[in-house]
């Protein structure tokens, strides 16, 4: 299976249709057609379901479709890296991390490399930790911020100076605005909005969900973005619990964050893969975050 092939099939699979995918790789529509069932000869799997109007994804080109993009990128990345030149600092430098103001030391990282080393730039990738772990395994990221969470043994970690605090997102007209802290009875009854995390058990649930359901609280929804979350808590329909500093609440605004007495301020971590040599960007880029760090 040559790279060639799997971005034809990525083409095919972006475009839904072949002759629009080979246009776009000025490559011919027969040859295009024979590259893709060479690919499927090979793999032994049907990949793509052909009709009048284009082309669809079975499950097996589905799965691929993902290996594919993270091969893909991978690649190109590698690529870019070899060629950049010796004689200066730059490149691409990519971090994962859910949404929080530990991001913030990220943010002062950069604005101070971008004086002394313009050529380094930067990718932001959002997800949640599952996530972000996982790309930073496979090398897609050259490194992760987890929250809350203990840095496995395969990586090499730091930890930052940042502590984020737990609470809840509520309209300012709501009986908890007016406390200094919500309290695990506050909760009680409440519509809960919590943060999107993969199920932990047989009951299709994550530990976070199953706490609230023992507190006797209801959770209506989930959320991998906050702003999106705080959407619903503006039409009323539930009350989110997050992290503070995300969402912009107090006076002027529709929100009022209340912190939770039941739950402990987190602590946060950069991790990167252990024995994985790092390009000259993303070396940089650590030093300096240490830098900050220390200061």
């Amino acid at each position: 299976m040559e790279l060639r092939h799997l971005r034809y099939f990525l083409a095919v699979a972006r475009e839904g249709n072949v002759t629009r995918a080979a246009t776009a790789l000025h490559v011919t529509q027969p040859t295009l057609s024979r590259q893709l069932a060479d690919l499927e000869h090979e793999l032994g799997r049907e990949l793509l379901v052909r009709e009048s109007r284009g082309v669809t994804l079975t499950d097996d080109g589905m799965l691929l479709r993902k290996r594919a993009e993270e091969i893909v990128a991978l690649a190109d990345r590698t690529e870019r890296e070899m060629l950049a030149d010796d004689s200066q600092v730059e490149g691409d430098v990519w971090v994962g991390s859910g949404e929080s103001r530990t991001m913030e030391l990220v943010a002062r990282t950069m604005t101070r490399l971008a004086t002394e080393h313009p050529g380094i730039k930067l990718h932001l990738h959002s997800g949640n930790a599952s996530d972000v772990v996982e790309r930073v395994d496979k090398g897609l990221l050259d490194f992760g911020i987890i929250i809350g969470r203990t840095p496995e043994a395969r990586f090499e970690s730091m930890e930052l100076p940042s502590h984020e605090r737990w609470g809840v997102l509520v309209l300012h007209d709501d009986p908890l605005a007016a406390q200094s802290v919500a309290t695990r009875d506050d909760l009680v009854g409440r519509r809960l909005i919590i943060s999107n995390q993969p199920a932990d058990g047989e009951d299709g649930l994550s530990h976070t969900e199953r706490r609230l359901k023992q507190l006797g609280a209801d959770v209506v929804a989930t959320y991998t973005l906050l702003y999106n979350a705080s959407l619903l808590v503006e039409q009323g329909f539930g009350i989110a619990l997050c992290l503070d500093g995300i969402i912009a609440s107090g006076e002027g605004t529709p929100f009022a964050f209340v912190p939770t007495d039941f739950q402990p301020d987190i602590h946060s971590y950069i991790i990167w893969k252990r024995f994985q040599p790092q390009s000259r960007a993303a070396s940089t880029f650590l030093r300096e975050l240490r830098r900050i760090c220390e200061q």
